[in-house]
């Protein structure tokens, strides 16, 4: 102690001989900034600076929202005092992409929307986020047990500068956070971060761009500096730089009267755990996102006459749209109007071309009032429709359709290999404008079907029985599924044959209804519980009939009356056709993708494209073994929710599989083709295909549901057992007929035994399933059988089945055996689906 006294006296003195006086004074709490420097005061205190002083005659100033201001290089937010404790919505998008950064583009959002409030403290304001996962209503005694046990964190914490010179508003200085790497607002997921392996932000390379207020939101526009050791591309410079955009929303102050959700009708969806619900539980409310429709005659709309909306749903479409397929656009937008008139609003929806400059300087794509068709100069094959919404009602503020160039290219795929059979004007790679032109239509109906809160409904195709398909005017008047928003492309089961059946989807009968359940208004209902009766009372109404059924998306296969790209209500009967035609297809394409002077790059693609639709064919169908139906209903109706598939339409599944996939496809074998696009194409792409479908069929999940519908059903169930002696017997058949196995065969059947060593290794479910002892079974019966074969067989035979005994004593020592299919199609790529609209965060 005595040490640290003679320290301390020693450094006085020194201060003292300088003419210095020593100060042990802190900053305030929290707040590591210097004060801002000012003239002295009577007392020798710093005199704080008043508005102008920090706000100069050079300041560029913009008033919204809230004002936003530019002095030299720093940039002040002037916050209303009414403004404080009110939410604000906030919405970060990628303005300024990066090349295999995601998949995506400009205007891809980086994060879910999300709910700030600004909260004044101490002469600081707080930033803080919202949630609404957990609420109540405000004056129940429970409201302020959530608001405790769910405390808002808080983002940043900002220094008051000084107030305005009314004293109505505070100005902070937002330069630094906008410029620093804060993770609300960030344009990467730590799953990201790790695989670009991304080292930190550069700040001198990191900025504001600009920051613009409009009437009820404020855009700040930012450019981030990344360095990293595996970036997505420009590796060269171990640096990467996006600019990103964010929005600050006003969110209504008069709050749209919600609208339940309910599983039976498909739309996106919010969810909040509702503490002041008359329940002896947690319980959870779910809202549908919709926008707000309030009829311009309310006694009009209520005498059953079709009333204009007070605000209709506008799309502008982007100026950088190439005119020719502006109209498309246009139409596929309007498309929606006589929908709309179901649920009692005219002229409810609506496309513009946006104002030239002279009309109006300033509007912008930016400004939350517009909703915009904004076209994406990439190479990604796609568009999407997301929207924002108040997270407190689920009304839809705003939806900007991100439309990528490049889905042309998948467009000409899709509508060549599914319709080239039949449609002669699709038998070229490069379609004319007009019909081009209607399948981007096609296209924006869906994606503008997302943006009025509907998802996929994968459970609507199946509603159609294949014949009425096929039948002359069908599809123009039904289209291709009852719902645009089903994955059902195009006419792929119409036959040559079939003189007058159609190709094209529409918007359908399930469309209606989903606008119907969705926006037509329940006048006398005060509230959205008063609703529910009503709009149960709509569901049930249509009940039993198909076409108005939802069926969610699924991500792995359940339900097979609920898949992607299939259309019938056989997907046996609709694959063989479909096959069919891509037999008749394939023999063409040379011929139809030839153009002087170019390589043969279309047909490589095309080719692939056959597969892959080929590959989409097999799981249609195979998702039928060991599937269960879902139709969601409720106590008031009868019947069950889960049905599983019947036996005979799941032995006619893998009879399907045994005949179109198992035996050697041999119409894909185009040695013309083939010896214009690779040099080991054809062998690769078969075993794939192959592996593909024995991977679905023995898949655990598959197999406990299998087990699950013999426990319950029986001998009326499609057993386990059936499904591995049904393939076994196929994929095996020329050891019972002495024959030999073609390459394809060869590979084939070692994949098979692969697969049963694999059930034999799994854990999990697997483990203490059948699965197990019935794989074990399989294979002492192929060996059995084996053996006996290659006692009187030679040469590759001989070879061939010499290596399979040798694999399944592996497989019996614990072991695999090497030589697993890569799964690749020979051209490249695994053959998969490609998707529009798909990528929705709500």
């Amino acid at each position: 102690m005595k040490k640290q006294q003679l320290i301390w006296c020693c450094l006085i003195a020194a201060l003292l001989a300088f003419g210095t006086t020593p100060s042990f004074a802190q900053d305030g709490p929290g707040d590591g900034d210097p004060k801002e420097a000012g003239a002295d005061d009577s007392k020798g205190k710093k005199k704080e600076k008043g508005y102008t002083d920090i706000i100069t005659e050079d300041a560029i100033s913009d008033e919204g929202l809230f004002t936003v201001h530019k002095v030299e290089d720093k940039y002040y937010f002037e916050l209303p005092k009414s403004l404080m404790e009110r939410e604000i919505l906030v919405v970060s998008r990628i303005s300024g992409h990066v090349k295999n950064l995601n998949f995506g583009g400009a205007g891809m959002r980086s994060r879910p929307q999300q709910v700030i409030r600004w909260q004044e403290m101490d002469g600081h304001l707080l930033l803080r986020s919202v949630s609404y996962n957990s609420v109540a209503t405000q004056g129940d005694p429970i409201y302020e047990s959530v608001k405790n046990n769910n405390y808002e964190p808080i983002i940043e914490r900002f220094k008051v500068a000084t107030q305005n010179e009314d004293s109505t508003a505070y100005v902070i200085d937002v330069t630094k956070f906008f410029s620093s790497d804060v993770p609300m607002l960030g344009p990467m997921t730590d799953g990201q971060r790790k695989a670009f392996k991304i080292k930190g932000l550069d700040n001198n390379r990191s900025f504001i761009k600009h920051i613009k207020a409009y009437p009820s939101n404020v855009e700040v526009r930012q450019v981030l500096t990344y360095r990293g050791d595996e970036l997505p591309d420009n590796q060269i410079t171990e640096s990467m730089t996006i600019e990103m955009n964010q929005s600050f929303i006003e969110l209504p102050e008069e709050p749209w009267q919600p609208r339940y959700y309910d599983d039976r009708v498909g739309y996106f969806s919010l969810r909040q755990t509702d503490y002041s619900l008359d329940e002896q539980k947690a319980a959870t409310k779910r809202f549908i996102t919709r926008w707000r429709l309030d009829p311009v005659d309310m006694d009009a709309y209520k005498r059953g006459e079709l009333v204009a909306p007070k605000k209709p749903i506008v799309y502008y479409i982007d100026p950088a749209t190439p005119e020719k397929w502006r109209p498309y656009l246009k139409k596929g937008v309007e498309d929606w109007q006589a929908v709309f008139e179901k649920a009692g609003f005219k002229n409810a929806i609506i496309a513009k071309d946006p104002p030239s400059k002279e009309e109006d300087p300033e509007w912008s794509p930016e400004d939350v009032r517009y909703s915009v068709i904004r076209y994406v100069s990439t190479d990604i094959q796609n568009a999407m429709g997301p929207h924002v919404h108040d997270p407190r009602t689920g009304e839809i503020l705003e939806s900007d359709i991100i439309w990528y160039h490049n889905v042309m290219n998948l467009l000409r795929n899709w509508f060549l290999i599914q319709t080239a059979a039949v449609y002669p004007d699709a038998r070229k790679v490069k379609f004319d404008d007009e019909l081009m032109g209607e399948l981007i239509r096609f296209v924006a109906a869906h994606e503008v079907g997302h943006t009025l809160g509907l998802p996929h409904n994968m459970g609507s195709s199946v509603a159609y029985p294949v014949d009425s398909l096929r039948a002359p005017g069908f599809v123009q008047r039904m289209g291709v599924a009852p719902s645009i928003m089903d994955y059902a492309r195009f006419n792929y089961v119409a036959q040559p044959e079939d003189k007058g059946a159609g190709v094209m989807p529409k918007i359908g009968p399930y469309d209606e209804w989903s606008i119907i359940y969705g926006y037509k208004l329940v006048p006398e209902a005060a509230s959205a519980e008063e609703e529910r009766p009503v709009l149960n009372e709509w569901i049930k109404s249509r009940d039993d009939d198909p076409i108005y059924r939802y069926g969610q998306q699924q991500w792995r296969v359940v339900d097979p009356s609920a898949q992607t790209e299939d259309i019938g209500s056989d997907a046996v009967e609709a694959s063989d056709l479909g096959i069919a035609n891509l037999k008749r297809i394939v023999p063409n394409l040379i011929t139809w993708t030839a153009r002087d002077g170019e390589d043969y790059e279309d047909l490589s693609e095309i080719y692939r494209q056959v597969a892959g639709q080929f590959r989409r064919y097999v799981g249609h169908v195979g998702n039928n073994i060991g599937g269960v139906y879902e139709y969601d209903k409720t106590y008031d109706q009868e019947g069950i929710v889960y049905t599983h598939v019947p036996k005979d339409k799941q032995r006619a599944a893998v009879n399907f599989l045994n005949r179109q996939l198992f035996a050697t496809p041999t119409w894909m074998i185009d040695q013309d083709i083939i010896g214009r696009v690779g040099s080991t194409v054809i062998v690769d792409l078969i075993r794939g295909l192959q592996d593909y479908g024995l991977n679905l069929l023995f898949t655990g999940s598959r197999l406990e549901r299998m087990m699950e519908n013999e426990a319950l059903n029986g001998n009326q169930a499609y057993t386990m057992s059936n499904l591995f002696e049904d393939t076994r017997r196929s994929i095996f058949a020329e050891i019972g007929a002495g024959s030999t196995p073609d390459a394809y065969r060869r590979n084939l059947q070692r994949a098979y035994i692969s697969q049963m060593g694999s059930l034999l290794m799994a854990g999990g479910d697997v483990d203490i399933s059948d699965a197990k002892a019935i794989a074990r079974m399989t294979l002492e019966t192929l060996k059995a059988d084996i053996a006996k074969a290659a006692k009187r067989a030679d040469g590759m035979q001989g070879a061939h089945l010499k290596d399979l005994l040798a694999r399944i004593d592996m497989i019996e020592e614990g072991k695999m055996p090497g030589g697993a299919s890569s799964g690749r199609n020979g051209i490249g790529q695994t053959p998969a689906d490609s998707h529009f609209g798909c990528w929705h965060t709500h």
